[in-house]
């Protein structure tokens, strides 16, 4: 019987070579783990469609990230509930806020994790919108003087990066010019550059309480059936400042992220969100997939399609597998 000279099995014969001519890395440093913080003492309140995962009061967030920096986690994503909200989502860029009290105590226990703040309005307004309603409609350019104030705040507080999630149109250039203004020239903008309109969010509005009371978000958040826009919302972007782009969500958008890391060699995060988190759990729990397989095996998809960071829940549990 004829063989080809060449076998593409040669190279799959033993775990080792297989390990000497792989192609894509996963690695903890390529990790950053969401968490939310809210207000009170020794909270730790379970996110029932979130396994895993709690709202901290600063004490117990502070003891979260020390325990996932001690895993070879570099960075945390921070996203605060704010004990009052109302219109104009004032505790957002409060100097007293939950997140600007947060950051400054990560900072002052664990000054080399990397802390990122997500900048946007829907946790902290009473409508639960992510930014100013002015007859019905988000306002853009009010709701860019709102943010810029927020992320201006978070860097005097202590943030590394900032990371601006509302969809406006202009907010980058506007965070920029906010920031730089006061100095922060150094701090760094993560842009959710191309976060689409995903029923993937689900668990996240009750992680974060942030439910719209109206509406939806889809006159802002991109429209799912386009991937052209998204490029033209990430070179807006990068024109605008940011030193970092993102896709939102990750597994359901692989084809996005491979085509904006092919289009723009910029680095690139990719948000694996609370969805994407809940099903794999839900499943697990049933026994219908083996979770540590199934989550490792996504999550170097998500690297495969391009990403150069990935935002997920499964951080911690995924450091700990790969010390396996």
């Amino acid at each position: 019987m004829y063989f080809p000279s060449y076998r593409m099995r040669r190279l799959r014969t033993t775990e080792q070579v297989r390990d000497l001519v792989s192609e894509t890395d996963l690695s903890t440093d390529r990790l950053i783990y969401p968490l939310f913080v809210s207000h009170g003492k020794d909270v730790r309140s379970e996110i029932k469609s979130m396994p895993g995962c709690y709202q901290l009061s600063i004490s117990n967030l502070v003891a979260e990230a020390m325990e996932v920096f001690g895993l070879g986690i570099p960075a945390v994503l921070l996203f605060g509930i704010p004990a009052v909200k109302d219109d104009a989502g004032s505790g957002a860029y409060d100097d007293e806020g939950i997140i600007q009290m947060a950051v400054a105590a990560l900072k002052e226990s664990l000054p080399e994790l990397l802390v990122i703040t997500d900048v946007c309005l829907c946790e902290y307004t009473s409508h639960g919108h992510c930014g100013i309603i002015k007859d019905g409609y988000v306002d853009n350019d009010i709701t860019l003087e709102m943010l810029t104030r927020m992320a201006v705040s978070h860097a005097e507080a202590g943030a590394d990066i900032v990371a601006p999630s509302d969809m406006m149109d202009g907010r980058v250039a506007a965070i920029r010019s906010g920031l730089d203004g006061e100095g922060f020239i150094n701090t760094p903008i993560m842009s959710y550059a191309a976060k689409f309109a995903s029923a993937f969010y689900g668990p996240f509005r009750e992680a974060a309480e942030s439910s719209p009371e109206f509406g939806d978000r889809r006159s802002y958040q991109m429209d799912h059936r386009n991937s052209n826009e998204a490029v033209r919302e990430v070179l807006l972007d990068l024109e605008e400042g940011a030193d970092i782009i993102m896709v939102k969500p990750a597994l359901p958008y692989l084809d996005i992220i491979y085509r904006i890391k092919q289009e723009t060699r910029f680095p690139l995060a990719a948000y694996s969100v609370s969805g994407e988190y809940s099903m794999l759990k839900a499943a697990a729990a049933q026994g219908w997939l083996d979770e540590k397989r199934v989550v490792l095996e996504s999550l170097m998809a998500i690297r495969r399609a391009g990403a150069d960071m990935i935002i997920t829940y499964h951080a911690r549990e995924a450091a700990r597998w790969l010390k396996e």
